[in-house]
């Protein structure tokens, strides 16, 4: 690794001033993404601000109808909380499918979606029940927080604080592995909630997650993993590597969401 200063932020304010000042900063929290490609030289920051230890950022809390789960909580606290398994246990088996029990144990939510990894899981959970992330300046809403691989609408002095979760009247999670890294080759959240029928794609979109207006439309008409297998999912946009082609993706998306709707 290069040379660089660590940091153990007191609190967000004290984070920030350290993005805003350090060179080429970069956040700390589980450090499963960024101590390994730091490691293979593909990131070099100068400052190192690690935020595990700022009161707030871990834990999970319910508020009404509402889960409120703070950034540097880790996969294996949010798979294993009552109040996920209550309002959303969607979320609990999405988070209990990630990685292996090391990563699970370290990873946390909020450097997960901060890094938006095209094959993440949270990304299309999160999108599919239309979260709000939380930063230290804004309430960013799902929506408009995942804009391209690798890439969201934070700013470089922005933290994620925690993410809100309403409610869903009904959601799932199912993806199809790739055996090696356990990532998601295609993943699809479904969710019936207060923002109507989302259905989110992970893997397999050659810009990051996405929404599919075609699978919407039929799970609002019809709420059923039939209703599902008319649907054409077309490969345009969609990503081929040497795990599977875009029309493989193509299919898998149609299988996946059916698999989702019938576990829902």
């Amino acid at each position: 690794m290069y040379p660089l200063k660590y940091h153990k932020a007191a609190s967000v304010d004290d984070a920030v001033a350290i993005l805003t000042k350090g060179d080429s900063a970069k956040l700390l929290a589980g450090g499963q993404t960024l101590l390994a490609t730091m490691k293979q030289h593909l990131a070099a920051p100068g400052d190192l601000v690690d935020i595990r230890a700022i009161a707030g950022m871990s834990g999970i809390k319910a508020e009404g109808d509402t889960l409120v789960i703070g950034a540097a909580t880790t996969h294996a606290e949010v798979a294993g909380n009552s109040d996920v398994a209550k309002l959303c246990p969607m979320l609990a088996s999405l988070a209990a499918g990630i990685g292996d029990p090391a990563v699970r144990h370290a990873g946390t939510i909020g450097g997960s979606i901060a890094n938006n990894d095209p094959a993440a899981d949270y990304p299309a959970g999160l999108l599919a029940v239309a979260a709000t992330i939380v930063t230290s300046k804004r309430k960013i809403p799902a929506d408009e927080f995942f804009d391209g691989l690798f890439t969201t609408a934070l700013e470089e002095d922005e933290v994620i604080t925690s993410i809100r979760v309403t409610r869903p009247k009904r959601a799932a999670y199912a993806k199809f592995r790739q055996p090696a890294s356990l990532f998601a080759l295609v993943g699809v959240c479904v969710a019936d909630g207060a923002g109507g029928v989302r259905v989110a794609v992970t893997g397999a979109g050659d810009d990051g997650v996405f929404r599919h207006d075609g699978l919407e439309a039929a799970l609002a008409a019809k709420w059923s993993a039939d209703a599902v297998k008319g649907v054409k999912v077309a490969s345009d946009g969609l990503l081929s590597d040497i795990h599977g082609s875009a029309e493989y993706r193509a299919n898998l998306i149609r299988v996946m969401a059916g698999r989702a709707v019938a576990a829902s």
